[in-house]
């Protein structure tokens, strides 16, 4: 797996001299933590390896980071005085909030932070991998040489941040998740308050809920762990799922999506009065689409895309509250 470094390396090089005239905003990997759990420890996702290996997802995980490291020394070596653009890497992450006040379940939820976000961050601000991998993976967490922890370090002009949902987290000794990447965390994702309510409206996807103040919580945990980075929310959205049986009237009046986008952005809005260095949002997705493995069975788009007569399209009623939106036609409360 070594040689990836160098040919995204090159593959990145080509990129930048064939169209850094034009784009100045460079994202190298998009929620690399995907491609490394769900590609290489729970196999639903490409390359589908499901071996049962405590390893693989780790490796997976250090090239892709030396990878981006790489492509961003070559960037600030080769183009940044002549084109003056910005690199960044594309973080998912769920909010993860304490299921008590139990000191178990705070250290679980933090726990869950770590191995979400510092996987990724601690070894571009920190030089190493978060302590709390490092003691629980042993030497199944590769180790960086002293070379590559300096090219690591601050390799990064930016944080993208994939946000959709939250979770509560309590410490459980036997993770109920498979996998070794979910085991080692020795904790259980719950979507239920102790009164047995949900923690939000649910979407489409059987992980997804709707948790509004969750992304205010990441957001903030960004800018003060690692030192208000700029950040753009690179998605948030939500999903319907795909009815062929219901009139084209009821697909596009998509009332929770709508109530989902005043929420979150609402909530991004006080991230920023907090102090949250936001540079931008956007949203997932403007168009109905093929999503992962889920293939064309969930809808997230703004735009309904009729796939059985010619693609047509046809704007939902959240196009239609974006659009009022960003012309300044919602009032505080709308």
């Amino acid at each position: 797996m070594q040689p990836i470094k160098k040919y995204f390396a090159i593959y990145a090089d080509t990129c930048f001299a064939s169209f850094g005239d034009r784009v100045k905003i460079w994202i190298t990997i998009n929620e690399p933590l995907q491609t490394a759990v769900n590609g290489y420890d729970m196999g639903g996702f490409a390359p589908g390896r499901c071996q049962g290996s405590s390893i693989e997802p780790y490796l997976a995980a250090h090239h892709q980071i030396l990878a981006h490291a790489a492509a961003v020394s070559i960037y600030r070596s080769k183009y940044k005085d002549k084109q003056g653009g910005q690199v960044g890497l594309v973080l998912d992450c769920e909010w993860a909030e304490a299921n008590s006040e139990k000191n178990e379940d705070k250290t679980a939820a933090a726990r869950r932070l770590d191995f979400q976000l510092g996987w990724y961050l601690h070894p571009i601000y920190f030089g190493d991998y978060p302590e709390v991998m490092q003691e629980r993976l042993g030497d199944r967490l590769p180790k960086f040489s002293e070379e590559e922890k300096d090219l690591l370090r601050n390799s990064i002009d930016f944080v993208g941040l994939n946000h959709y949902t939250s979770r509560f987290i309590a410490h459980v000794p036997d993770s109920p998740d498979e996998g070794d990447f979910y085991k080692a965390q020795e904790m259980e994702r719950i979507v239920e308050w102790e009164g047995g309510e949900k923690i939000g409206d649910k979407a489409a996807s059987e992980w997804l809920y709707v948790v509004p103040w969750g992304i205010r919580k990441v957001l903030n945990y960004i800018a003060q762990r690692y030192n208000n980075p700029p950040i753009y929310v690179t998605e948030n959205g939500m999903d319907d799922e795909d009815n062929e049986t219901s009139p084209l009237n009821e697909m596009l009046d998509d009332k929770l999506r709508v109530v989902y986008y005043k929420r979150y952005l609402a909530a991004v809005a006080q991230a920023i009065k907090d102090g949250v260095d936001v540079r931008g949002y956007f949203a997932w997705s403007l168009l109905d689409n093929f999503e992962w493995a889920q293939g064309y069975t969930k809808r997230f788009g703004l735009v309904y895309v009729d796939y059985k007569n010619g693609l047509s399209r046809h704007p939902k009623s959240s196009a239609y509250w974006f659009l009022r939106f960003l012309k300044g036609g919602e009032g505080k409360n709308g």
